[in-house]
């Protein structure tokens, strides 16, 4: 089931096919995910530990705990990023995004696009009120992404989030809610 369709790129839900892409997303793009996506690079380190996390964001997806979407390549099926809504809140309808492109994809405005599609179907079918984007101030592709979506700036959280091996960083929040005309 296609979530939405943009240049020559289209978003999905996680299904048990994408295992593989994923693990060959994390590894390729070790570096970049380290930071800020350690959870899921840990749990895509090779094929075997993709499967079981596959497995596990696809039945997230279908108990409404988390939904993971894989923005591909319309013809080549290349993954491209990933995109989680998490940290949903039924009783206030929020939930946060949180987004990953591999590096061939950089710098395109793929992610904006996808984020731009993603809130839309997040206030039309899901069903929530609120959106967040949770950013460091120096990871301008995120902020940047944040912005291009007409996100607000809320406020700065201390401590938020803590980097293996790191200090704990002070992160951004920035918030959309649904718009009238939905």
């Amino acid at each position: 089931m296609m979530v939405a369709k943009f240049n020559d790129f289209e978003i999905n839900p996680i299904h048990k096919g994408d295992a593989w892409k994923v693990c060959d997303l994390c590894v390729a793009n070790a570096d970049r995910l380290k930071r800020y996506f350690p959870k899921t690079l840990e749990q895509n380190l090779n094929p075997t530990l993709s499967q079981l996390f596959v497995e596990k964001m696809v039945k997230q997806f279908e108990d409404k705990e988390t939904f993971l979407f894989t923005l591909k390549h319309s013809e080549t099926r290349e993954l491209a990023g990933l995109i989680y809504i998490k940290e949903l809140d039924w009783n206030i309808k929020q939930g946060e995004f949180a987004y990953c492109i591999g590096y061939p994809f950089e710098g395109q405005g793929l992610m904006s696009k996808a984020i731009n599609q993603l809130s839309q179907h997040a206030f039309t079918n899901l069903g929530l009120d609120t959106l967040q984007i949770i950013a460091h101030k120096d990871n301008l592709p995120s902020v940047k992404v944040a912005l291009n979506n007409d996100f607000k700036w809320i406020k700065t959280l201390v401590n938020e989030f803590t980097p293996n091996g790191e200090a704990p960083l002070d992160m951004e929040l920035y918030e959309l809610h649904r718009p009238s005309r939905f």
